[in-house]
């Protein structure tokens, strides 16, 4: 008990144990995936997810089973973990953020094949500048929601293998190139609004390149692989991870975990890092209540727990130690509830469920702004997030982060119009 303290305490917490904590959450997916699913059958469905095309909507769990879905999840996560390890580098809150968002997508989208040629071209994009990849990484990282680009181009009919595979590692190393740069201009317009700003800049990246395809006559049909009827295992299987990550926070952080948990609920969320601010144990707890509330929300609304709504739900896990809260995701996931009252669509239909969860990248603005702002957020981001995806096919996994910036950047000036009485005095431009 002393030693698991040690662990979890973040004073006495060394590099080293840091990572093997966080290590815990792939890890505990693949053992739950090696006992739901016999091996032989997790290998043949892990070759299935990797050959199978994977733009959105495509549930691993229907691809090639549960256990090989949590094992394709896990192994890229273990790996995600090792690359920021292997490079040196402290964990802070972003380390935790893009590894929950590697675990999440590797359920729908994201595979052991199609995400290494965006990787290899941040770091060619680091060689070129002359500067260490560290600055990057973690764009890189996020810009694997790009990764069914890389499956779609092995799917290109009349090509060789060989050439097929050189146009994948070529395409690949061309988004990771230009994605870095475009992320930095991109945050300005938004400010910082949309916590997905990777998303934002891969739904432009995505954009040009399907519009290039269509040019060549390279189409993609519309894609629904949506599984159901797990709620019961995959509730089981949440709840007691995220009740033991709040219980864990509360355990070894005592009352100071609740004193700084009020702090954390305080902060707006732009441009956060819980971990770095507030500790292990506040940033721990913060993530388990996260996780527990978006859980019981999607069975409150009668949703479905599978891949990509998982994914949802590891997406809130992931940016809960950097910017998210329970205060400032509630107003925008009722935002988007209350439109489902008001639109042509159900709630627990797949994609509104997706623009749900997703939807908390607008987390920020509820947070700075207030609870109306916030509700306002999420109503206008259901319309935005089903409508903005037939642009790009399907091809950027973080479509909410495209639709996300967008309402960020419609809403944001609009309400610093109202609040900034001083521009009108001057006679200026509200920002």
């Amino acid at each position: 008990m002393k030693q698991l303290k040690k662990i979890l305490n973040e004073k006495t917490l060394n590099r080293k144990q840091k990572f093997m904590l966080l290590s815990i959450i792939p890890i505990y997916f693949i053992l739950a995936g090696l006992y739901l699913q016999p091996l032989d059958s997790i290998l043949h469905g892990v070759k299935t997810i990797i050959i199978e095309p994977d733009f959105l909507i495509t549930d691993y769990f229907l691809i090639g089973g549960v256990g090989a879905a949590f094992v394709n999840a896990g192994a890229l996560t273990l790996m995600s973990i090792a690359i920021i390890y292997f490079l040196g580098m402290e964990m802070d809150g972003h380390t935790i953020t893009s590894c929950c968002l590697m675990f999440g997508f590797s359920l729908f989208g994201k595979n052991l094949f199609n995400i290494w040629a965006i990787l290899s071209g941040i770091f060619l994009y680091a060689k070129y500048h002359k500067t260490s990849v560290k600055r990057y990484i973690y764009v890189g990282l996020y810009g694997t929601s790009l990764s069914p680009i890389i499956t779609q181009v092995m799917q290109i009919p009349g090509l060789s293998l060989p050439f097929r595979f050189l146009l994948c590692i070529l395409v690949g190393l061309l988004i990771g190139f230009v994605l870095p740069p475009l992320a930095t201009h991109v945050h300005f317009s938004h400010k910082g609004y949309s916590l997905y700003n990777v998303g934002f800049a891969s739904g432009i990246i995505a954009t040009v390149i399907v519009s290039l395809f269509k040019s060549f006559g390279i189409e993609t049909a519309s894609r629904l692989i949506w599984s159901s009827g797990n709620n019961r295992l995959f509730a089981g299987l949440l709840c007691l991870l995220f009740g033991g990550m709040a219980a864990a926070g509360l355990l070894f952080g005592g009352k100071e975990t609740l004193t700084k948990f009020k702090a954390i609920l305080a902060c707006s969320g732009r441009s956060a890092d819980y971990l770095r601010d507030f500790g292990g144990p506040a940033t721990i707890f913060n993530m388990g209540i996260n996780g527990l509330f978006a859980t019981l929300f999607v069975i409150a609304v009668k949703g479905d727990l599978n891949g990509p709504t998982i994914g949802g739900i590891f997406t809130i896990i992931g940016f809960s130690a950097t910017g998210k809260h329970v205060r400032n995701i509630s107003p925008i996931m009722v935002g988007v509830f209350l439109a489902s009252l008001t639109k042509e669509w159900h709630i627990n239909d797949p994609s509104p469920m997706l623009a749900l969860l997703f939807s908390t990248t607008l987390a920020p603005i509820a947070g700075e702004f207030g609870i109306i702002a916030g509700i306002i957020a999420g109503f206008l981001h259901s319309s935005v997030a089903l409508n903005v995806g037939i642009v790009y096919g399907g091809m950027n996994l973080y479509n909410n982060g495209f639709a996300g910036g967008i309402v960020a950047i419609f809403m944001v000036p609009v309400i610093q119009s109202f609040l900034d009485r001083r521009a009108k005095a001057r006679g200026g431009l509200s920002l």
